[in-house]
């Protein structure tokens, strides 16, 4: 079987880096404008005239950023390029692309100052991503780390009773390593990372862990999973009287406690400490308001039933799925997750979030198609060896969203901001 703790284990050498313990501070040590200067601003945010488009260009252009796809420059995409993501073809759905930034992000994966993309119609939800990336990076930046990933699939066998559930574990529990050859004789990136066993009376859920490289990987475990089914079953000395790929136990896709508690595709967790002068001078409030309203807006979420606690982690999400050629229906595990906000002893506002089950990538899938190679690009994403990072950018922009949500609720902002960005001028 599996190490034990391989979770654990993971999420150590992660926060430490290999490193002596009482490094670690220096590892995610935010770094101020002063000691670092920020990149331009994106320019004209709530400039809407061909002069203002102009600008924002020529600044990507300038940071080395091609915007040839996105600006409609570039060659359509072949119809044939499409096999593999799309049935019965007739074109592409366009959606209007903003750029935040810079953020500035001190993660294991990802450090730096980004401009991150973000894809939506919703009147005034870019301008709130700027707002929250420009104060988390006058503060320092966003620490950030990709604490460990696994990707699920949980086949289910129903058995005549409960003495055949047994004998058919018995015979799989020991062949685990066999297991992982077979696994690996799907895939040159998947691999079976544990195994785990469900029973529910004369069912048996097998919940099998894998890691699937840089990509989302849903089909790759598909795949896998499907292998490991035949190849269990030729050796099991009883067989059901039903079986299915997959007994919807995986949470894949939907909003679930057991990914909230565990992790499904990467768990990430990002923090910042705000000043007070930056939250009066930009949120236009108070710390000790922000922190008021937060747990406000926790106590609310644990009445309403909601897994986990936040303002609207599936705004940046969607965004950068979008944008990035992620699955979308992805959003809906994704988005769970929880917000914290706190005082530090010198008033100062803490902010973190937890993301237990991100499921991104930066092969495969959508990610290819030009428009969304190009997003993955404009953050030094795209392709092998990027996925933890794209991970960490997409974590720290939702903390840069939680913090702008939340300042204007606090400070009655809400309702105003609305009212300017998101109806269409007459």
């Amino acid at each position: 079987m599996a190490a034990p703790n391989y979770h654990a284990r993971i999420i150590l050498d992660r926060i430490l880096q290999g490193g002596d313990p009482e490094q670690t501070l220096t590892r995610f040590r935010p770094r101020s404008p002063e000691e670092a200067p920020l990149p331009p601003r994106v320019p004209g945010g709530n400039d809407f005239s061909q002069a203002a488009l102009d600008e924002r260009r020529k600044l990507l252009a300038s940071q080395g950023i091609s915007l040839s796809q996105l600006s409609g420059q570039g060659p359509e995409i072949a119809p044939d390029e499409l096999q593999g993501n799309i049935e019965n073809y007739v074109g592409m759905a366009r959606v209007p692309v903003g750029v935040i930034g810079p953020l500035r992000i001190n993660g294991t994966a990802a450090s730096g100052d980004f401009y991150v993309p973000l894809a939506t119609t919703e009147g005034a939800l870019v301008a709130s991503y700027q707002r929250g990336a420009y104060v988390t990076s006058l503060a320092g930046g966003a620490v950030v780390c990709c604490l460990t990933e696994s990707v699920a699939r949980a086949p289910c066998f129903a058995f005549a009773n409960l003495s055949e559930v047994g004998r058919f574990i018995a015979a799989t529990l020991p062949r685990y390593e066999q297991l992982q050859e077979v696994v690996s004789g799907t895939s040159r990136f998947c691999r079976l990372l544990d195994l785990k066993i469900n029973i529910t009376g004369k069912e048996v859920y097998v919940i099998f862990e894998f890691t699937t490289g840089d990509a989302a990987g849903q089909n790759m475990v598909t795949i896998a999973t499907e292998a490991l089914c035949s190849d269990i079953l030729a050796h099991s000395p009883v067989q059901p009287a039903h079986w299915y790929l997959d007994g919807n136990l995986s949470g894949d896709k939907k909003a679930t406690m057991q990914s909230f508690t565990y992790a499904r595709g990467k768990k990430v967790v990002a923090e910042a400490i705000i000043p007070a002068k930056l939250v009066r001078r930009f949120l236009r409030a108070e710390p000790a308001d922000l922190v008021r309203y937060w747990q406000v807006s926790f106590m609310g979420g644990t009445q309403s039933g909601s897994i986990g606690s936040q303002g609207h982690f599936a705004n940046a999400l969607a965004g950068l799925f979008l944008a990035c050629g992620q699955d979308a229906a992805c959003v809906a595990e994704a988005a769970v997750g929880t917000t914290r906000m706190d005082l530090t002893d010198a008033g100062e506002l803490y902010v973190s979030v937890s993301l237990p089950g991100l499921i991104v990538g930066t092969v495969g899938g959508g990610t290819r198609f030009p428009t969304a190679r190009e997003c993955l690009e404009m953050i030094g994403c795209y392709g092998t060896g990027q996925s933890r990072k794209f991970a960490e950018i997409c974590c720290a922009t939702v903390l840069a969203g939680e913090i702008s949500i939340v300042a204007a609720m606090a400070a009655g902002d809400f309702g105003r901001a609305h009212a300017a960005y998101g109806r269409k001028r007459q």
